[in-house]
């Protein structure tokens, strides 16, 4: 059996992921701070871990190394957003993004790759942000650490291009999960996680020889500033 691995995939993006994988007869585990126990699934593993430390993270990755011999696709979709200009948001909140958007992203990747290699079709996938490539107002460390995942993705595509290991960045604008709860506008104005779930399976099924390196999504009338 196929077996996928993502970071954060109780709610939003890598719920959907999760979901869309399982439809596809793949083995998840996903990693939460609290367990979903309305998201059931007999091939869904969900395991209960705090990605923004290191030992959160090995605890994650050892629980399925113990019980499986290779991960096909791993996706580091865990992160954090704390609103706030660099100069004035809350003393800690550049330490608590770091070590989320990217530190986890950078120490489940070491982790598992000893199991990503044994795959016959591994494919990495880097759940980054238009904030990787755009810097905004009120974003603060948030867009840091989404930059530094960024060209964390690129280094280790290259690293990986002579074991044949894709790896892609996916950078969604804004798109309608927990982080948009209270807004106002509509929700024509947002992407669904279903489409950033569905662009990545359509990767994953390209031919052996083609790699999708950046994957940049935003909803049709563009950006929300």
């Amino acid at each position: 059996m196929n077996v996928a691995v993502i970071s954060g995939g109780t709610k939003g993006i890598g719920r959907a992921i999760a979901e869309l994988l399982l439809e596809q007869g793949f083995k998840v585990y996903i990693s939460a701070r609290n367990i979903n126990l309305a998201f059931v699934h007999k091939n869904l593993v969900q395991c209960k871990a705090d990605l923004s430390t290191k030992d959160g993270v090995f605890d994650f990755a050892q629980e399925i190394k113990a019980k499986e011999d290779h991960i096909d696709i791993l996706v580091n979709n865990v992160g954090v957003f704390m609103p706030g200009s660099l100069l004035e948001e809350e003393d800690g909140s550049f330490e608590t993004q770091i070590n989320t958007n990217l530190a986890s992203t950078y120490h489940l990747t070491r982790a598992t790759i000893s199991h990503i290699r044994k795959s016959a079709k591994p494919y990495i996938f880097n759940i980054c942000s238009t904030a990787s490539i755009t810097p905004y107002m009120n974003g603060g460390s948030y867009c840091i650490s989404k930059y530094a995942q960024l060209g964390f993705t690129k280094v280790l595509r290259e690293e990986l291009k002579a074991d044949r290991i894709k790896v892609s960045a996916v950078m969604p604008g804004a798109t309608l999960t927990n982080s948009w709860a209270n807004t106002d506008l509509p929700s024509e104005r947002f992407s669904a996680p279903l489409s950033i779930a569905q662009m990545i399976w359509a990767a994953y099924q390209l031919p052996d020889g083609t790699v999708i390196e950046e994957i940049l999504m935003r909803p049709m009338e563009g950006d929300i500033t």
